[in-house]
C-alpha cells in the first residue's frame, strides 16, 4: 500500500468519522432498505465479497469493478402491510474514468383513504420515495480499491414532499491468495435540501460499517462479518413493558447491575454473522443472524426465529435468480426477489 493511498484514505475518512454526529430522528431511511435476496439473506447491511455483484456495489461502491460491465439487476421485495419496494441497477466500465453503475430505487407506501375531520371520504392518495444513484468505483493496486455513491433523494408523502442529497464513500482491501476481504463504509453523508414543512432540516440516516468475509482455501464456504452502526455505541432500546425491574419489589432496595451483560450486549447489536455455502456456481445458500434485530423485535414471551435470514441463488441459463427471507417480526418476512444478467451474453459473437 503506497504512501499516497494511505493518505486518501486518512482524508477521505476521518474527517467524517470525526465530525459526524448520531442520535435523533432522520428521514430517508429508506436508504437503508436491502437491495437484492443476497445482501437481505445475510443480514441486510453492506458486505464485503470481490466476487464481481453488482448487487452489492449499491451498498458497498468500492467493489465497483470491470467484471461488472453490462450487468443489468432487478430487484422487487413485498414488504409489509401492502408496502413493495424494488431497485433497478446497470454497470458500465470506460478504460479512462473507472466503472460506474447506475440504479434507481423506489419504495411504494401503497394507497391511502382521504377523509376530512368529519370523516367523510373525499378519495385517495398514494405515497412513495425515490432514490436515483450513481456509483463509482477504481482499483488503487493490486489490493485497494475505492468508491463513491452519489444519490438523489425525492419523498413525495401527499402533501409534504422533500428533496435531499447525499454520498457514499468505502474504500476494500482484497487479498486474492487468501480470499480476504474488509470494507469501510460510511453511507448517507448529506443533507436534506427541501423540508416536508417549516422547521429544521431533518437528519440523513447516515452510518459507519465494518464488513470482513474469509472464504474457506479447502471447502465452498464464505464466513461475512458485519459491523453496522460504529458511529454511534449504545444502540439499545427497550420496551418499557419489557424491562426489568432496577429494585427488589420486596425490600425496594436497588438490584445489582449486571455491567458486563450490559457491555456485551451493546457491543454485539453492532454485529452481523453470516455464510455462504456454494457448492457449485450453479447454486449458493446464505445465512445470517443479526443480532440487534433479534432484540428490538422480538417477543419475549414468545420463542421466534427473528433475526435469523437465508436465501438462495440459482444460476439458469443466461440469469441469475435470488430469493431471500428475513425474520423481521412475528407479524411475516419479507420476500426479496433478484434477477441479474450479463447483456452481453446476449450478443452474438
Amino acid at each position: 500500500m503506497t504512501k499516497k493511498t494511505i493518505s486518501f484514505l486518512l482524508i477521505v475518512f476521518f474527517p467524517i468519522i470525526a465530525f459526524a454526529q448520531s442520535g435523533g430522528l432522520s428521514t430517508y431511511k429508506f436508504l437503508n432498505l436491502s437491495n437484492s435476496s443476497r445482501i437481505a439473506a445475510l443480514g441486510g447491511s453492506s458486505i464485503a465479497i470481490m466476487d464481481n455483484d453488482i448487487n452489492l456495489a449499491i451498498f458497498n461502491p468500492s467493489l465497483i469493478n470491470k467484471g461488472m460491465d453490462n450487468n443489468l439487476s432487478l430487484s422487487f421485495i413485498d414488504y409489509f402491510s401492502g408496502i413493495n419496494y424494488g431497485f433497478a441497477s446497470y454497470s458500465k466500465t470506460f478504460e479512462k474514468y473507472g466503472s460506474f453503475v447506475g440504479a434507481i430505487q423506489f419504495i411504494d407506501y401503497g394507497k391511502f383513504v382521504k377523509a376530512d375531520e368529519t370523516g367523510e371520504i373525499q378519495g385517495q392518495f398514494s405515497a412513495g420515495e425515490y432514490a436515483f444513484i450513481i456509483g463509482w468505483g477504481r482499483q488503487l493496486d493490486s489490493s485497494f480499491s475505492i468508491g463513491a455513491n452519489l444519490k438523489n433523494i425525492y419523498s413525495d408523502l401527499y402533501t409534504y414532499k422533500s428533496y435531499g442529497l447525499a454520498a457514499d464513500l468505502s474504500a476494500t482491501y482484497y487479498n486474492k491468495e487468501h480470499e480476504f476481504a474488509t470494507s469501510l463504509i460510511a453511507k448517507n453523508i448529506g443533507r436534506q435540501i427541501t423540508k416536508y414543512s417549516d422547521g429544521d432540516r431533518e437528519n440523513l440516516p447516515f452510518e459507519i460499517q465494518l464488513s470482513m468475509s474469509k472464504k474457506l482455501a479447502k471447502a465452498p464456504i464464505r464466513f461475512i462479518l458485519v459491523g453496522d452502526n460504529l458511529q454511534k455505541y449504545d444502540l439499545t432500546y427497550i420496551e418499557p413493558q419489557y424491562a426489568k425491574p432496577t429494585t427488589d419489589p420486596l425490600t425496594g432496595e436497588l438490584l445489582p447491575e449486571k455491567k458486563f451483560a450490559k457491555h456485551l450486549d451493546k457491543f454485539f447489536r453492532h454485529l452481523i454473522i453470516g455464510a455462504e455455502f456454494t457448492p457449485s456456481k450453479h447454486i449458493g445458500f446464505s445465512f445470517a443472524y443479526n443480532y440487534r434485530r433479534s432484540m428490538e423485535m422480538r417477543v419475549p414471551s414468545k420463542v421466534s426465529t427473528i433475526g435469523l435470514s437465508w436465501g438462495i441463488n440459482l444460476k439458469i441459463s443466461k440469469f441469475r435468480i435470488g430469493y431471500s427471507r428475513s425474520a423481521y417480526h412475528l407479524a411475516g418476512s419479507p420476500n426479496h426477489i433478484t434477477v441479474t444478467t450479463n447483456l452481453s451474453d446476449f450478443v452474438r459473437k
